[in-house]
């Protein structure tokens, strides 16, 4: 690897994290207050209460990089299982643009990444000597 992808893989990695975390946040917005565009009723229930929370409170410690390995691993199996409830079980498992479930798939893999990467160099697990990336 050259000298100058090395000293830029950490802070890429860091804007993935930050770019990832912010969209996935958005679906709890979504979900609880409507913005940036209504997602149900505005008022979730069961497993739609769980996961605005998730999206909530795991979009944004990983804004921060805040626990970040663990929070990853969390929203990785969160959307892991979203994918089969919601969007396997309509046919085609196999084929996710099919059933609209690309992005529950795209989140969940980039979420394991995350777990096991960590945050990069601007987390704030980096200031507390956690998960130094």
């Amino acid at each position: 690897m050259s000298a100058t992808c090395a000293r830029i893989q950490p802070i890429l990695l860091s804007v993935l994290r930050i770019v990832t975390a912010y969209l996935f946040l958005l679906h709890g917005t979504s979900k609880f207050f409507g913005f940036p565009t209504a997602m149900g009723s505005g008022s979730p229930e069961g497993l739609m209460l769980v996961a605005g929370i998730l999206e909530i409170v795991g979009g944004i410690l990983l804004i921060l990089g805040l626990f970040t390995r663990p929070a990853a691993f969390i929203l990785s199996g969160q959307m892991a299982a979203a994918y089969f409830m919601a969007h396997a079980s309509q046919g085609s498992a196999l084929f996710p643009l099919a059933n609209g479930g690309e992005s529950a798939v795209l989140f969940c893999f980039v979420f394991l990444y995350l777990a096991a990467a960590g945050g990069g160099s601007l987390a704030l697990d980096n200031l507390f000597g956690k998960n130094k990336s």
